[in-house]
């Protein structure tokens, strides 16, 4: 069997309410093998968030089990989450989360600079190489606001990716983009998983998920549907979302 990156076992989170309790997720069981490239869809209210938030340890569940790359989030305290999130995570949001008046060398050299057991021997170098990974080599010391909102998610992509983490969480990713940049930057994160990166995308769009090759979709903090593509399945959906960019 591959190795599994992701393990969920019974996660539930609830949540008090003055009408009583509010059950966010019922009783998750997923497992994600290394180098998955996987959507989590579903409708607004379905559990979408909570979900990504306890698989980026912002959240603990009530109840159930939670192993990332064969650790055991469910019994960590605050300051070993917080460096799980440093370390073992990578994040990508729908609004860029750049720090506006710094290049995009610095915003991407942040996550290291955070890392409290100095494990980056030279951020810079790190940084660069990050840049130059996404296509962004000649853009080290560009301001967010000179670079497009493609360039600047590619940024965000290479912060999320300079402490090589076992995990890269994407939360909609191409909401703040144009359809070309969205084909760009899914297009990048295809290229990134071929290289075995492991990314959990959560979107409501089908087109972003055609670039998946599993997806996922929670109803009412359920699982009720899983489905993989096979390989070839996967080119071709590729292939088609290309050929209607380029139409």
């Amino acid at each position: 069997m591959a190795e599994a990156v992701v393990e969920l076992e019974r996660l539930r989170r609830t949540f008090p309410s003055p009408e009583g309790e509010v059950v966010a997720l019922v009783g998750l069981d997923l497992r994600v093998e290394r180098g998955e490239m996987m959507a989590i869809m579903g409708p607004s209210g379905s559990g979408k968030s909570s979900l990504l938030n306890l698989l980026g340890c912002l959240d603990r569940p009530t109840a159930g089990h939670y192993r990332l790359d064969g650790l055991a989030v469910e019994t960590l305290d605050d300051d070993a989450l917080a460096d799980v999130r440093n370390h073992r995570l990578g994040f990508v949001f729908q609004g860029f989360n750049l720090l506006p008046r710094t290049s995009a060398l610095e915003n991407v050299m942040l996550p290291m600079l955070y890392d409290r057991r100095h494990r980056f021997a030279d951020p810079e170098a790190r940084a660069r190489a990050a840049l130059e990974r996404v296509g962004l080599g000649s853009r080290l010391h560009h301001a967010p606001n000179a670079l497009s909102g493609g360039q600047q998610q590619r940024v965000a992509v290479a912060r999320a990716l300079v402490t090589e983490p076992a995990l890269v969480l994407a939360d909609e990713p191409t909401g703040n983009l144009d359809s070309r940049s969205t084909a760009d930057v899914m297009s990048l994160f295809q290229e990134l998983n071929d290289q075995g990166v492991t990314l959990l995308i959560v979107t409501h769009e089908d087109e972003v998920a055609g670039y998946c090759r599993r997806a996922i979709t929670l109803r009412d903090g359920a699982l009720v549907r899983d489905v993989a593509k096979t390989q070839r399945r996967a080119a071709d959906d590729l292939a088609r979302l290309d050929a209607a960019h380029h139409a």
